[in-house]
């Protein structure tokens, strides 16, 4: 990284680079390497230990997808449990749903959210401060190995599986979050880009095996994540949610009366349907 350019360090032999116009933040918090600056495509941008979080171009189709897709899919959640998320751009999404009457979001980095909340408002838009959400700073596996109290939605909006985010993907953290559903309830995670990250899925998806009846992915492309398609894990004991009908999800979509820039109903069904790719590779650990 130098004084003009931000080199993400996230593949070896491949990569992308940002020009930083301005830096506004760049300093270790207590678990990472944070840096937010401004980038004359992408608007202003968060990166933690060399990896690329969120960008402010493209964020609304990371944190739509892995958002309204499993919440339109129960139909009738109550309480959401955001794992990660500091950005805000999650909680942005949730609170956008009325019939939601309570989220817990768990955030292992304070300065994270701290620092969002000052330089990349445009995320959370208030979320922060809805009387429906409780911030808990602490370590997302912990919490959900020992809470007991249960939530109808959990989205993992984790980092990659490197420093603090490892945890996040291991088989404890997946048993934790299914302790932690209602009966039917759902769990998200975004899982990856699938064509870089080889193995991520395959792993995930015999992790989720011991506390899930129906594990699948699902699929959005987001620019900022390089190399195809970003993955997101999907996995609930009800398995007619992921089969919901494009009149019933365009009917709660309707009644929701949430805007979205990339969602719809149309696309949250096709974004059920795997590159052939993934597709092998699943079957060979199913």
């Amino acid at each position: 990284m130098s004084d003009k350019h931000y080199k993400e360090t996230l593949y070896p032999g491949y990569g992308q680079e940002f020009g930083m116009d301005k830096v506004l933040f760049r300093a270790p918090t207590e678990h990472q390497e944070l840096i937010i600056f401004e980038n004359e495509r992408f608007g202003r941008v968060m990166a933690l230990d060399g990896i690329i979080q969120t960008t402010e171009a493209d964020e609304f189709i990371y944190h739509e997808m892995l958002t309204h897709v499993p919440l339109l899919a129960h139909g009738s959640a109550k309480k959401v449990l955001i794992i990660g998320g500091g950005d805000g751009g999650m909680l942005r999404e949730v609170i956008k749903h009325r019939g939601v009457e309570r989220v817990v979001q768990v955030e292992i980095d304070n300065t994270v959210i701290e620092m969002c909340k000052e330089h990349l408002p445009n995320h959370s838009q208030g979320a922060f401060d809805d009387a429906r959400v409780e911030i808990v700073i602490n370590d997302g596996k912990e919490f959900v190995l020992n809470c007991q109290e249960k939530f109808d939605v959990i989205i993992s909006d984790c980092t990659d599986p490197i420093g603090p985010g490892e945890a996040l993907f291991e088989s404890d953290f997946y048993r934790g979050c299914k302790q932690c559903l209602t009966d039917g309830g759902i769990f998200v995670a975004q899982n990856g880009v699938p064509f870089m990250q080889q193995g991520e899925a395959e792993t995930t998806y015999q992790r989720l095996a011991p506390y899930f009846g129906d594990r699948h992915f699902y699929v959005a492309a987001v620019p900022t994540y390089i190399g195809g398609v970003m993955s997101f894990a999907w996995a609930t004991d009800n398995a007619e949610a992921r089969k919901v009908d494009l009149e019933t999800l365009s009917a709660r979509f309707a009644e929701a009366g949430i805007a979205t820039r990339y969602y719809n109903p149309g696309i949250h069904l096709g974004s059920f349907a795997l590159p052939q790719y993934l597709v092998d590779r699943l079957a060979k650990v199913s």
